[in-house]
């Protein structure tokens, strides 16, 4: 009871963000300019963050999401360097626009506040979020969860002005991982991906968790569909975007080509398995007399001593001792480990194992990556769409369902590339406006929507625009019907401040059908 009261005081008393963020400043020794970015950021965002949880519903409370960026520069900012162009500070960041180094806890960037932002979201992530069960993808997935939250926890501040919303594309780390990771936060929400990427609960399986919650809001084979698509989608990701984690890839290809072909050639592993069997027994028998036996310990000090270098010889034969057991500890285990092999049961998982492993790895060898990477993000938005489409059959009440509209409008306007929104892909259009209706009809049953003519493909030809513009309060739309010539057009006012004219398509006769109101009247939009 008393945690209830103390929240509910919190939302009463409003929190001194900008105070509290000054606090922490002072015990850092950065310069005047970079305390001043920090302040200007936090500023910004408390500005902007109200329009911001308008235009895209189910975020973080604006609360946490400040307290969030104070505790990362309190926590993991030691050293924060802003440099400017053409100076030979610079010249640290090379052709980057910033440089994050988590173990000195130091951030190099230009003057730059989302870039600075972007920095102090990425130098609080954990390199892998995943349990290393999952192979590859532990590492690449969570390269896209991160990269993309990171991305996220920016436009706040890059979008938002606290009286417009403008998304530039050149403005955002990277499109691709954007996408996918908005999807995702609509899939499961935003609330899920956050304690996925504090990781706090050490026990949690955070991916079993993901495909659970998967299966239980979209059904098994939408699941499969999804997983599947997103892991192909995070390797393709990091072999285009993270050389070091590329590079890495490349060596375990190696690796697991050469042992899939000694498993495959099954007499053959068998034959080499018992050989290395016998040969570790013997080792380990040797070195059972030997560290029994005062005088062979001794001939065996002596022995490894007379080939080392000065600075690499045993002090002592205690010593010797201690490095034999530990020797004869990892010979067992691989012993172990050989046993298991010959085991036809555990022989067919570390088949299969190494075989999925082999499945992501030939993603490598693709020549055209950056084809691969755009025609992998287009199939995983159809995949998308097909589970926003169960998510609105299950929508019962106007709150929910303007909830949905806003949160398909957001979608609908997210880049896709330098110069189209997702809603303009051509490839994806179809099934976009399948959602559109659904939603529009949703919105009609429960009453929520204006209804503009008896016919349904008019009304959609009508109401379809507003997932197509950038109002902040789609609650305070008029939409007004006219006709210029031969031409009928929408257009679309926010309170009573013109906002858009767009001309409607596909008419189906139009001017011959009964409407439930007249041209040239504005009529409110949302009940």
């Amino acid at each position: 009871m008393q945690k209830k009261t103390e929240k509910f005081f919190d939302k009463i008393v409003k929190k001194d963000y900008n105070n509290e963020l000054e606090k922490v400043l002072e015990k850092k020794a950065f310069h005047e300019d970079t305390k001043s970015m920090l302040l200007s950021i936090l500023y910004k965002i408390e500005t902007a963050y109200k329009d911001y949880e308008k235009v895209k519903p189910n975020v973080e409370d604006k609360e946490n999401f400040i307290q969030s960026i104070i505790n990362s520069i309190q926590k993991n900012c030691e050293d924060i360097k802003i440099v400017k162009l053409n100076t030979k500070e610079c010249e640290m960041l090379g052709n980057k626009t910033f440089l994050v180094e988590k173990s000195k806890k130091r951030i190099i960037c230009y003057p730059l506040e989302r870039k600075l932002l972007y920095c102090i979201s990425k130098i609080d992530k954990k390199e892998t979020i995943i349990k290393d069960k999952y192979s590859i993808i532990d590492r690449t997935l969570s390269d896209l969860i991160n990269v993309g939250n990171n991305i996220d926890t920016v436009e706040p501040m890059r979008d938002f002005n606290g009286y417009s919303w403008t998304t530039i594309p050149r403005e955002i780390e990277s499109i691709r991982h954007n996408i996918v990771y908005q999807n995702i936060r609509i899939l499961v929400g935003q609330y899920f991906l956050n304690h996925w990427i504090q990781n706090k609960e050490y026990m949690i399986d955070y991916m079993e968790t993901f495909k659970d919650k998967l299966e239980e809001q979209y059904g098994k084979e939408h699941q499969q569909n999804i997983l599947k698509l997103l892991n192909k989608i995070s390797v393709l990701l990091a072999i285009r975007y993270n050389p070091k984690l590329k590079n890495r890839l490349q060596k375990e290809k190696v690796e697991v080509e050469k042992k899939l072909k000694k498993i495959r050639n099954n007499q053959n592993f068998i034959q080499e398995i018992t050989k290395e069997k016998r040969e570790l027994t013997k080792d380990i028998k040797r070195m059972d007399e030997t560290l029994n036996n005062r005088n062979m310990l001794q001939e065996e000090y002596e022995k490894r001593n007379e080939y080392l270098p000065l600075q690499e010889k045993i002090f002592s034969v205690r010593i010797l001792s201690q490095m034999m057991a530990k020797e004869r500890e990892e010979k067992l285990k691989r012993l172990e480990r050989l046993n298991k092999l010959l085991n036809p049961q555990e022989f067919v998982k570390i088949k299969k194992e190494l075989e999925n492993k082999e499945k992501y790895l030939k993603l490598l060898d693709i020549v055209e990556i950056e084809k691969e990477i755009i025609n992998s993000i287009l199939v995983f938005q159809k995949a998308f769409l097909l589970c926003y489409q169960n998510k609105i059959a299950k929508i019962d009440t106007k709150q929910e369902l303007m909830k949905c509209i806003y949160e398909f409008r957001y979608y609908c306007l997210l880049p896709f590339n330098d110069s189209q929104e997702i809603g303009e892909v051509e490839v994806i259009k179809s099934q976009i406006e399948e959602v559109e209706m659904l939603l529009i009809n949703k919105a009609h049953e429960l009453k929520l929507m204006e209804t503009f003519s008896q016919e349904k493909e008019i009304d959609y030809q009508i109401a379809k625009n507003i997932f197509h513009i950038r109002v902040i309060n789609l609650e305070n739309l008029y939409i007004k019907v006219t006709k210029e010539q031969n031409y009928y057009y929408v257009q679309v006012f926010d309170e009573d401040v013109f906002e858009e004219k767009i001309e409607i398509e596909n008419m189906w006769g139009f001017d011959k059908k009964e409407l439930s109101f007249k041209l040239n009247k504005k009529v409110r939009l949302f009940n």
